[in-house]
């Protein structure tokens, strides 16, 4: 039986991983993030946080419970992004979503990670097989379902 610490600290360390990889993709081969992509970067950093505090806590489900929150924002922030995709015509480009964003403390001193700079529709190219939004649309449904069992199982 998977224990509650394993399954936190490996949700944190994917979570963690997933920045990477967004992070090879933009300075790796050039694919600039949009304002959907960067708040995707927060949510990921924020279940990544969360899921690895709480497997350090006396109370990881309280923790858990926090990281699920900011799983099923990613849900619904990649359901967007997939939306935008898939009626051409719409974009998040260049708007006050990205003015605000670029604004917050975080982007003005962590550009390299937190700063939007592209178009949704730029994320149409296909990386293993799927889109970038429909990746992150799959790891935080993976997320949802972990950190949901991590809630709802007993402890022994």
């Amino acid at each position: 039986m998977i224990h509650t610490r394993s399954l936190l600290l490996s949700i944190a360390l994917a979570a963690f991983g997933l920045i990477g990889v967004a992070l090879y993709l933009q300075h790796g081969l050039d694919m600039l993030p949009c304002p959907l992509c960067v708040i995707q970067r927060y949510l990921f950093l924020a279940i990544g946080v969360f899921a690895l505090i709480g497997a350090y806590t006396s109370q990881p489900k309280a923790l858990a419970g926090v990281s699920l929150l900011a799983a099923l924002g990613g849900l619904g922030t990649a359901g967007k992004h997939l939306w935008v995709l898939a009626h051409p015509g719409l974009s998040c480009g260049i708007d006050p979503m990205e003015t605000m964003l670029n604004k917050i403390p975080t982007a003005t001193y962590l550009p390299f990670l937190f700063k939007a700079d592209g178009l949704c529709e730029d994320a149409l190219a296909p990386w293993f097989g799927l889109s970038i939004p429909q990746w992150s649309f799959l790891w935080f449904a993976l997320f949802t379902l972990a950190l949901a069992w991590v809630l709802i199982r007993r402890a022994k």
